[in-house]
């Protein structure tokens, strides 16, 4: 199928790897259907794509901690008769307090954020690739996947269920012509620091650690492409990822619990 008759769905797509994500896709022709939950810059994004590249972009604000918002996505991408080929699950954020002195509204929305309607918009889009026998889907996990548990957070479970939840679905689907692949990436120049409150930390950090999220989506589509099930980018981020994984458990505890720099990317 040309790319051209292609749709992308990316969910968080009005800062950061998102944002590279449409304008990457758009300009190698991708139509879009761009989610997020602030309209206004889903709507300048949506703008410059089409004037820059002639490509259609459909715009639904959403906020998917909403447990009904996955099938709102796709119950407009219906009406507007949009079939879905690509589907970026990218939006995700990371609590900054212990879990025992977080509220359960906010624990059940990280979990319903980047567990529940990743996995859920994963099953929705299917049907239609399953039938076009064309699917690619990009689920966004974290180089704190590779990483020992940090205390109190859920991210870094989170992003491991992701990482392995990709792996068994592209197992099961790849013989069906629809290849999925977690990514992992490390620290990412974004906008997600400034929204979690962890910039001045992680400005600590070398600049070794850092990477562009253009670099980080290019590397991603690659992998999709290609069938890779994982893709880590960045040689430092692989070595880290190589290098913590075969650690004895006792010692993945003890680094977890008293360095955890990966908490978020």
């Amino acid at each position: 199928m040309p790319t051209h008759n292609r749709t992308a769905l990316i969910t968080g797509a009005s800062a950061g790897i998102g944002a590279c994500f449409a304008r990457y896709l758009a300009a190698n022709g991708h139509n879009l259907l761009l989610v997020a939950r602030r309209e206004d810059r889903l709507r300048e994004l949506a703008a410059e794509l089409t004037a820059a590249h002639g490509v259609r972009c459909d715009i639904f604000a959403a906020d998917l901690t909403d447990v009904n918002a996955p099938k709102a996505i796709m119950a407009y991408a219906h009406r507007k008769g949009i079939e879905i080929d690509v589907l970026i699950n990218n939006a995700g954020l990371s609590g900054n307090t212990a879990f025992a002195d977080t509220a359960w509204t906010a624990l059940a929305g990280e979990l319903q954020l980047m567990i529940v309607a990743v996995t859920e918009l994963a099953h929705l889009v299917l049907p239609s690739m399953k039938a076009k026998g064309f699917g690619r889907i990009i689920n966004l996990s974290s180089l704190a996947a590779f990483s020992p548990p940090g205390a109190g957070l859920l991210y870094t479970a989170i992003k491991g269920y992701v990482l392995s939840m990709s792996q068994s679905l592209d197992m099961e689907l790849k013989p069906q012509g629809i290849n999925v692949t977690a990514l992992c990436p490390g620290f990412t120049y974004s906008e997600f620091h400034d929204v979690m409150g962890t910039r001045e930390t992680t400005n600590k950090l070398p600049a070794i650690l850092w990477q562009q999220p253009d670099a980080v989506v290019q590397q991603a589509w690659a992998a999709v492409n290609s069938g890779n099930p994982v893709c880590v980018p960045g040689a430092v981020n692989k070595l880290i990822a190589s290098t913590v994984r075969p650690l004895p458990v006792r010692l993945q505890y003890y680094l977890g619990k008293n360095l955890n720099p990966f908490k978020s990317e």
